[in-house]
């Protein structure tokens, strides 16, 4: 059985780019929509790319401006300047 790497999200205007950039560069995301807030799950893993956000934005993005959207997580975590990545691979 594979280890599903979770994100949850606010859900407002500041992580819509964040959303929509998950869903482009993870195929296979599962979304679930909740009151206020936005789970994406995918099997193994999760990366936002920063220039995937940033093309979204139209402004410099750094992946840690995350946090300010950031419900929870599962996985464990890789990141750096121009990646955050959750996954369960070693």
């Amino acid at each position: 059985m594979a280890q599903v790497a979770s994100i949850t999200l606010l859900q407002n205007d500041d992580a819509r780019p964040i959303i929509e950039a998950i869903l482009a560069d993870n195929p296979g995301v599962r979304v679930l929509n909740m009151h206020g807030a936005v789970k994406l799950d995918c099997d193994h893993s999760i990366t936002i790319k920063r220039a995937s956000v940033e093309e979204r934005l139209g402004r410099a993005w750094e992946p840690q401006e995350i946090q300010l959207v950031l419900v929870s997580m599962a996985g464990n975590l890789d990141e750096d300047d121009d990646h955050f990545t959750l996954s369960w691979r070693h």
